[in-house]
């Protein structure tokens, strides 16, 4: 009983119409760049087994039968509710909480809530310290014991290059804009907070790019929350990727723009709505849209997916739509010298009307980006709500987004960048094949350096992070309400600090975790590679 209530969220039981759907993409680099073979990478949504499926809606069954048990001893003063509720005298009024939503928290999150949250207190590297906390009443309060837990590996930060580091050498340059600035701007870009630095990196951002011009914002969220209403608005179609981050959905919703939902990467799909927009035009007057805005992601922080971009662009190009590419998990971790999917699938840069990004992740800074025509930017500039209002970047981050930035284009004079953007990569795919030949079901594509496995039944989400803690390995796992109650999932981050040692020691882990949880579902044998580090794709057997 205890086992099965402590279930925080339960992991994806994918349509037949998913796991059908494999996708596979191609990328003609260069010769030795260890980032994309000139081979097509696939990218596939394996269908759980049927018994799978069946324990995992049981297992749902059951803990929410209990949570209704609880609800009903709470009711008649047997167990004590420690949530905020509602007071007697407001039930006539708007509820605060959505009933199920408060039903999930109240009765599922709350007894596995010690998996999520957990306090670090060093560097978010490659490896790092955990301050160990306990719970006296089932996960409601949390207190600290006092005791660190040393060098656990990471394997849940968007640290993909390596860049949040604190040596001395490779920060000096922070440190001295750090004593020539501050710390803080205390005001906007438009007033008197724009400085030399915001401009010099401006320039740079477009020239690794290769666009007209750029426009950095000192949150990565806001980029897309607060810039897609100055795109679009009343009159103007969205058409979104239904695995859109939620930044992007915020900022479509604040638009005002009408919306329309496709299937993730389904280009049959894309093309129905589009050709739909076209000939029909706005409902009731079917009047022509004013604009129609096609939004995708780079990498798909939670599928581990790369946007198929040389099909979407050429839809956009057929209906004369635009593009919105947000950029966020892909910028600086795929493609032979970083930079991004455009180069990943060696398209124009200037197809893309709207590129967005962070420097959140490959960049181990904060804000983010708006590239492309100078006059999209000039645009900006002055309707862009997180332009004229939001405080400007802080001056050590600015520079510490030009240090990575210079290091990756090779402009600090080393090879550096180029010698982490092919570790990332090699590290990528010795990861993801050796996952596959132990028979766990992953997904995404092969390049993305986001790697989701799938848990599947009830109690093996939680058991599985609390073991891997155990073994001093840091994970994420990830349910409601960043995914639909039914798909979580943990998802690991690999980055270029990670050594071979440490993916060995998290992969020995994983296998025996694996066989102790019987996490192993996959159906598909694997033929075995002499060497995971080569150009060779992974082919599944017949």
């Amino acid at each position: 009983m205890t086992l099965l209530v402590s279930i925080f969220g339960l992991s994806r039981i994918l349509t037949s119409e998913m796991a059908e759907n494999i996708l596979h993409c191609a990328s003609k680099n260069g010769p030795g760049t260890g980032v994309a073979s000139g081979q097509h990478r696939q990218e596939s949504f394996e269908q759980a087994p049927m018994y799978v499926a069946v324990m995992t809606y049981l297992g749902f069954g059951i803990v929410t039968l209990f949570g209704y048990l609880r609800d009903f001893l709470r009711a008649v003063g047997l167990e004590k509710c420690h949530l905020a509720q509602e007071r007697e005298e407001q039930k006539d009024f708007v509820p605060l909480y959505q009933d199920f939503e408060n039903f999930y928290t109240r009765n599922l999150y709350m007894r596995v809530r010690d998996n999520w949250n957990r306090p670090i207190c060093s560097l978010p590297g490659p490896v790092f310290d955990l301050m160990e906390r306990v719970s006296d009443d089932y996960n409601w309060t949390f207190r600290l014991t006092g005791r660190t837990i040393h060098n656990a590996i990471n394997m849940g930060s968007y640290n993909y290059l390596g860049f949040a580091e604190n040596k001395a050498d490779f920060l000096k340059t922070v440190a001295d804009k750090t004593r020539q600035y501050g710390v803080g701007v205390c005001s906007t870009r438009q007033e008197i907070g724009n400085l030399n630095i915001h401009e010099e990196l401006e320039k740079l951002v477009a020239s690794f790019l290769g666009v007209e011009s750029s426009m950095t914002f000192g949150m990565g969220f806001a980029t897309n929350s607060m810039n897609i209403p100055a795109l679009v608005g009343k009159g103007c179609l969205i058409l979104s990727d239904e695995l859109n981050h939620t930044s992007l959905i915020l900022g479509a919703r604040l638009s005002g723009a009408t919306i329309r939902v496709f299937k993730h990467n389904n280009m049959h799909s894309l093309d129905k709505m589009l050709k739909e927009a076209v000939c029909s035009g706005q409902p009731r007057t079917h009047r022509p849209w004013r604009k129609i805005l096609i939004m995708v992601e780079g990498i798909y922080s939670m599928e581990g997916s790369v946007v198929q971009l040389p099909e979407i662009i050429a839809l956009k190009k057929k209906y004369k739509a635009y593009l919105y590419l947000d950029e966020a998990h892909s910028i600086g971790a795929v493609g032979p010298t970083g930079r991004g999917v455009t180069e990943l699938f060696g398209v124009n840069p200037a197809d893309v009307d709207v590129m967005m990004g962070t420097f959140t992740k490959s960049f181990g800074a904060a804000g983010g980006y708006i590239a492309g025509k100078k006059e999209l930017v000039d645009y900006l500039r002055s309707h862009s709500h997180s332009a004229v209002y939001a405080s400007a970047m802080s001056p050590p981050v600015t520079e510490q987004i030009l240090r990575a930035m210079k290091c990756i284009m090779g402009k600090d004079g080393s090879t550096e960048g180029i010698r982490r953007i092919r570790q990332l990569a090699e590290n990528t795919r010795y990861f993801r094949a050796r996952l596959k030949e132990m028979g766990f079901i992953i997904y995404g594509n092969d390049d993305s350096p986001v790697v989701p496995i799938l848990l599947y039944m009830p109690g093996k989400v939680v058991a599985f992070a609390r073991e891997m803690l155990e073994r001093k390995i840091g994970v994420v796992v990830v349910g409601f309400p960043a995914t639909p109650i039914t798909e979580a999932r943990a998802r690991f981050c690999l980055s270029a600090a990670h050594t071979r040692t440490m993916l060995d020691q998290v992969l020995h882990h994983l296998n025996e975790v694996g066989d102790t949880l019987c996490l192993k579902f996959s159906r598909r044998k694997y033929s075995p590679q002499p060497d995971l580090c080569d150009e060779t794709d992974f082919e599944l057997d017949s």
